[in-house]
C-alpha cells in the first residue's frame, strides 16, 4: 500500500465501542420526540391549559341545542346557571326571547310552548 492511503486509514474517525450512535438508539429517540410532540397537540386541542373548550367552570354557558334558520340567523337554547334561555341569534343581534323549563323532551316542544305562551303568541 502507499504510504498516503496507510495515512489516511490511520487517521479516519471511528465509532467509539461503547457510548456510540447506532441505529436502534437513533430511531428510539426519533420515536421518542414524535410521541411526546403529538400527545402536546392532543393536550392542547383539547383545551386541558384551560385556553380552549375542553374546561368547564362551574355556571358557565352550553349550548344545548340550536335551530338554523337561514341566512345567519339561528334558535338556540343555552342552559346558564341552572336556567335555560331560547334565544335568537342574528348577524348584529342576540334577543333573549324567553326563559324556558326545566327540562322539555325536544327543542321542538320547547319552541311551541314558548311560541304559545309570549304575548301575542297563539294561545
Amino acid at each position: 500500500m502507499s504510504p498516503l492511503v496507510l495515512a489516511l486509514a490511520q487517521d479516519a474517525p471511528t465509532w467509539p465501542e461503547s457510548g456510540g450512535f447506532s441505529l436502534a438508539r437513533g430511531v428510539l429517540a426519533l420515536a421518542a420526540v414524535v410521541v411526546a410532540l403529538a400527545a402536546f397537540v392532543w393536550v392542547v386541542r383539547r383545551g386541558t391549559f384551560g385556553l380552549g373548550s375542553g374546561t368547564r367552570r362551574p355556571g358557565a354557558p352550553s349550548i344545548e341545542s340550536a335551530l338554523p334558520l337561514g341566512e345567519r340567523r339561528s334558535l338556540v337554547v343555552v342552559s346558564v346557571e341552572g336556567r335555560r334561555l331560547l334565544l335568537g341569534l342574528a348577524p348584529a343581534q342576540v334577543a333573549l326571547l324567553t326563559e324556558l323549563e326545566a327540562t322539555p323532551r325536544s327543542f321542538g316542544d320547547a319552541l311551541e310552548r314558548s311560541v304559545k305562551t309570549a304575548p301575542g303568541g297563539r294561545s
